[in-house]
């Protein structure tokens, strides 16, 4: 310590460079880095995000469709889901399929023959750097800028003609609180409208609602038992058409599977139902 040509710092000189606080350029470089790796990178599995099977929910979050479909599925001992991957998916709200929508993103290359997501409309690249937007339910995926002028003149998607509505067009990723709580009023006004993220039917809602008029004393007549058959052929033929819209022939049997499950769980649950009911007669 002593005698050896070195010194003793005193506190002033250690606390010299104090902690200090990010400046705007370093807040933009992380969110932008944030931004990033959200456009890149499934949330639930860790894993690249697959541009050509994209989902996203109410909120413009990402996912891989397959990674989406492993967290609805029953875990199994053989393929036990992560816990970290479980909890993630608790977060996001995703009760079903129509909890999403398909993005049809359109991809291009470069020179360098890297492929990347790119605005149809004003051939931008999507990303980070450029605020996108998709539209419910066709799915299609435009630059925001090139959205609002076309939907200043018109309501109807430039690529399918698929009229919309101005509030089913989601900002992706988006970090602004205002934007986020105007989603999340969507959502609450397409629930009492009995309709899901995707625009369709909740299922869910309407049973709420025949139950409620149960117990108004409606009972079992043949008019429920003619809607019930309905909404059964109304599921199989929502099946079919999900799974036939599906390239993939293993992702396709993983879609119809998960749905199957979700039916399965529907009919348990009316068997209990009525069950109960029955002994609260007695």
């Amino acid at each position: 310590m002593g005698n050896d040509g070195g010194s003793i710092p005193k506190r002033r000189e250690l606390v010299r460079e104090a902690a200090r606080l990010p400046t705007s350029s370093e807040l933009k470089a992380t969110a932008l880095e944030s931004l990033t790796h959200a456009w890149t990178t499934c949330p639930l599995s860790d894993s690249p995000l697959d541009l050509s099977n994209t989902v996203s929910d109410w909120r413009g979050r990402l996912y891989n469709y397959e990674s989406v479909l492993q967290c609805l599925m029953p875990s199994s001992s053989e393929s036990p889901i992560p816990e970290t991957q479980e909890a993630e998916f608790s977060r996001t709200g995703i009760k079903s399929l129509k909890d999403v929508a398909k993005l049809k993103i359109t991809t291009r290359k470069d020179e360098k023959e890297r492929e990347f997501a790119a605005c149809p409309v004003s051939m931008k690249e999507l990303g980070a750097a450029t605020k996108s937007v998709y539209i419910v339910p066709c799915g299609h995926v435009f630059a925001e800028v090139a959205m609002k002028e076309i939907s200043d003149t018109e309501k109807q998607c430039p690529e399918c003609s698929t009229p919309f509505e101005a509030r089913d067009v989601i900002p992706i990723l988006s970090t602004d609180e205002a934007e986020i709580e105007k989603l999340a009023k969507r959502v609450d006004e397409l629930k009492t409208l009995g309709l899901t993220h995707s625009l369709k039917k909740d299922k869910g809602a309407s049973k709420k609602k025949r139950k409620a008029e149960e117990a108004k004393g409606n009972g079992f007549n043949g008019e429920s038992h003619k809607e019930e058959s309905d909404s059964k052929r109304e599921k199989g033929k929502d099946r079919n058409d999900i799974s036939s819209r599906i390239n993939n022939p293993m992702t396709a049997s993983l879609t119809a599977k998960v749905l199957a499950e979700q039916e399965e769980r529907t009919k348990r649950r009316k068997i209990v139902d009525g069950y109960k009911k029955s002994e609260a007669v007695r």
